[in-house]
């Protein structure tokens, strides 16, 4: 069998979300794309509205939904709100991770940092991977013989990395390749995984300091500067 792809599912991380507090904003509403945020959704949009989308779907969060759209409008699409593509829970939700006030050197939040493989501090990886597979293969069969894009979350669409290259959960999180607005490919074969590519449309955006924002507990949440 040719192994050309006849169906490609992306999955699209969000823009940068305006985060004056330094919190992390997990599931909390509110939070929306900062100016910067919205030119990157602008720059991917440009940069693959020619490519054959037939499908734009984007976890209920404002700054999914922010990022997909430019897209979206460029297709002539409606977004598909999906849940199963929503950012993972978190204990740690609403604490501040900015310079000089992070959450995790308080002894009371150590209690949540036990086990990195499950995690203890948050939705079990093996659970946001089933969630997120059922919904890439549900957008591959509505997309059969196109592209879908889905916008999602560092920590779900890394998750999903690891799970279908059969890697271990278990990661630092300051290594996940997975920038704002970079695209997470996956390549179908009809319902056969046959590539994963990766892509930053918007990584000239990013400013340095943001690259990695990220902090050091084993895969805990990465979305806390501004």
């Amino acid at each position: 069998m040719s192994q050309t792809p006849d169906t490609i599912v992306h999955l699209l991380r969000h823009g940068e979300v305006h985060n004056p507090e330094g919190v992390l904003y997990g599931r909390r509403d509110g939070f929306h794309l900062s100016e910067l945020g919205r030119t990157m959704a602008q720059r991917v949009a440009d940069t693959i509205k020619d490519r054959d989308i037939v499908r734009v779907v984007a976890s209920p969060l404002e700054r999914a939904q922010e990022t997909g759209r430019p897209l979206a409008e460029a297709k002539g699409l409606e977004i598909v709100t999906d849940a199963r593509i929503i950012e993972s829970t978190n204990k740690f939700e609403g604490l501040p991770f900015g310079a000089g006030n992070n959450a995790l050197r308080r002894p009371s939040t150590w209690r949540h940092l036990w086990n990195p493989f499950k995690p203890s501090w948050g939705e079990p990886y093996k659970e946001v991977a089933a969630r997120m597979m059922a919904a890439v293969h549900d957008a591959r069969e509505a997309a059969s013989g196109h592209e879908a894009v889905l916008v999602s979350h560092q920590l779900p669409i890394w998750t999903t990395r690891l799970h279908v290259e059969k890697r271990s959960y278990l990661h630092d999180p300051r290594k996940r390749q997975c920038t704002l607005c970079s695209l997470t490919s996956l390549h179908f074969v009809g319902d056969r995984l046959t590539q994963v590519s990766y892509s930053e449309p918007a990584g000239d955006l990013i400013p340095v300091r943001d690259r990695n924002a990220t902090f050091s507990a084993g895969g805990a949440p990465e979305e806390q500067r501004p």
